[in-house]
């Protein structure tokens, strides 16, 4: 149950220190990412985007006094993980979850001058709302691609952040999808939308959970149906 009372003094003067120390770090982060991403290696580059991830969990914990736990752990191997998305937290916060993910990502983000060229050096992955047979080749092949390097793909299978307590149905990307790459899918659910997705942040602890793998293969309803359960498990 999301809790609509008024914020504290306490947590208004918290966010406002957050917003000014992250965003205002970031202006820095988005600088080194932009050398690095011409001057430098592949890997230099990812290591500068993860520590802007793992800066931003350095002001969770330190400025607003949200702490992070993991329940159940990521099976070895390339996986396609499905998450739950309720805040910018979980898109923010992926690279401290899983291993140097590729992530699809909706065609808006990179058409973003500059965003989307680094977004395609990282590993995102333009998800188009029409996609045609050309667009959906040429997008499993960059998932393939990453997952032969035995990196993890993720996806918010939901779609957009959706508010907390609510459990739309999954987009019917994903299903297409799971078919094509044939591999296990791993369920996350994450409730960042109780504490995170509110102007006014609040203290407390945000929980991932990490389900079994669901296998490849299985007919499209029961595998949207378990992925379903799993990611709404803090909705139930």
């Amino acid at each position: 149950m999301v809790s609509d009372r008024a914020p504290t003094i306490a947590e208004v003067l918290r966010s406002l220190v957050f917003y000014v120390v992250f965003y205002g770090g970031s202006v820095f982060v988005v600088l080194a990412c932009v050398f690095t991403l011409f001057l430098t290696s592949r890997e230099t580059f990812r290591r500068t985007v993860d520590s802007w991830s793992l800066f931003h969990r350095w002001c969770l914990r330190h400025l607003l006094g949200i702490t992070i736990r993991v329940e159940g752990a990521m099976p070895p191997g390339p996986v396609f993980v499905a998450m739950k998305h309720e805040s910018f937290f979980e898109a923010i916060d992926l690279p401290q979850v899983l291993d140097y993910p590729g992530v699809f990502t909706k065609a808006e983000l990179m058409r973003i001058p500059g965003w989307g060229l680094a977004g395609d050096r990282y590993g995102l992955i333009t998800v188009e709302r029409e996609q045609g047979a050309k667009t959906l080749r040429h997008m499993m092949q960059a998932a393939k691609l990453i997952s032969g390097q035995g990196r993890p793909l993720a996806i918010f299978p939901e779609g957009s952040r959706v508010p907390c307590g609510t459990r739309p149905e999954l987009k019917s990307g994903f299903a297409g999808i799971y078919k094509l790459l044939s591999l296990p899918v791993v369920p996350i659910a994450v409730n960042s939308g109780l504490l995170y997705h509110r102007l006014w942040k609040r203290a407390g602890v945000i929980t991932y959970r990490i389900f079994p793998a669901v296998p490849p293969g299985l007919p499209r309803p029961e595998a949207e149906a378990l992925v379903h359960v799993a990611i709404n498990a803090y909705n139930d």
